[in-house]
């Protein structure tokens, strides 16, 4: 038994904002002193690094569920299933629902009970609940999916990549113009055929020295009251870390799929910044002395942002359903995700359409 995508889905918010949206933006440092470039200059330098030239963000009326919900009807509409035969919904996301112009998040209940809710399934033993894994989520849920179907706990699961970082982003911070908003879901299911699926996965979670490289602060304005906290990150921390052990993780799970490096077709790394994600991509290359390909990284991060666990099966709807220029996925194709983020957790999966 194997297990494989059998439906995919999507909600990209309708809110665009542009790099030059963040021109009035007041941009501080750590120490709360203003920035010494123009934010034209910021905006400029960001672009060059990350590759971002807008992002999403959620209207004011939506939640992290709420989204999280319109990309799973259409998954569940583009496999074509019954609701109410999944076993399992499995949302991986980091910071609940946080409303429009609050402070607070809301984890009661699970976004995944308000799913199933919204889906208006009534089954009770399809099992709804969240894993929190920073931006890896999705990965490490198609990884668990994997092993109650194969274990004969599930026969068939959803599970779903959705975030709203625009809400717990400090305005104050440059970093704040990496984070965006959506979701993305999948179908996952059982299959006899076993050379296609889920072929091998790897998983790692480095805490020792790394488990604070991202963390909640306070925001770099002294002025806004220090309790309220903001994502943040050591960025040149991340970076060096990834470069360092994302590659080796990639290796092994290829290794461990039997799949030759010439024929992979696709790599979806999760979309972090294109700077950091081409170095990553490189590296893995360079641990069989062979060049990167050309086209071998589709990119979404220049018009959506950084999702966090929604950048992944994004991505990944978005090829399938031929909505990223020149990019496309086609059966029998052999993909490999791989993703990074806050614990600081990396996985990979080897994945044959």
């Amino acid at each position: 038994m194997n297990i494989k995508i059998t439906g995919s889905g999507s909600y990209i918010p309708t809110r665009i904002i542009a790099n030059a949206d963040f021109a009035s933006h007041k941009f501080l440092d750590e120490a709360g002193t203003l920035l010494s470039h123009s934010n034209e200059v910021i905006a400029e330098k960001f672009r060059q690094i990350t590759g971002i030239d807008e992002r999403r963000y959620g209207e004011d009326d939506l939640v992290t569920s709420d989204i999280a919900f319109f990309a799973a009807e259409r998954a569940i509409e583009d496999a074509g299933i019954d609701p109410e035969t999944l076993d399992y919904i499995i949302f991986a996301h980091n910071f609940g629902n946080v409303k429009a112009g609050t402070i607070q998040t809301d984890l009661l209940p699970s976004l995944a009970a308000r799913v199933k809710h919204s889906l208006r399934i009534k089954n009770p033993k399809c099992v709804a609940y969240d894993i929190l894994f920073g931006c890896p989520g999705w990965v490490e849920g198609v990884i668990q999916a994997q092993a109650y179907i194969k274990s004969g706990m599930a026969k068939r699961c959803l599970v779903i990549g959705a975030e709203m970082l625009s809400r717990v982003a400090d305005p104050h911070d440059r970093d704040s113009m990496i984070y965006s908003d959506g979701a993305g879901a999948s179908i996952i299911e059982g299959t006899p055929d076993g050379d296609r699926g889920v072929l091998a996965h790897v998983t790692a979670s480095y805490t020792y020295d790394e488990a604070y490289f991202m963390f909640f602060g306070g925001s770099y304005n002294q002025e806004h009251d220090q309790d309220v906290r903001y994502i943040k990150m050591y960025g040149r921390k991340i970076y060096e870390f990834a470069l360092s052990r994302v590659p080796q993780a990639m290796k092994e799970c290829l290794e461990n799929s039997g799949v030759a490096i010439g024929d992979l077709k696709k790599i979806l790394i999760h979309q972090a910044n294109e700077k950091m994600d081409e170095a990553i991509v490189q590296r893995f290359y360079k641990l069989y002395d062979l060049p990167m390909p050309e086209r071998v990284m589709p990119m979404s991060i220049h018009k959506l942002g950084n999702s966090s666990v929604a950048t992944v099966p994004t991505l990944y709807d978005m090829m399938l359903k031929g909505q990223l220029k020149d990019q496309e996925l086609n059966k029998g194709d052999v993909v490999l995700f791989a993703s990074v983020g806050a614990g600081m957790n990396i996985n990979a999966i080897v994945y044959k359409i």
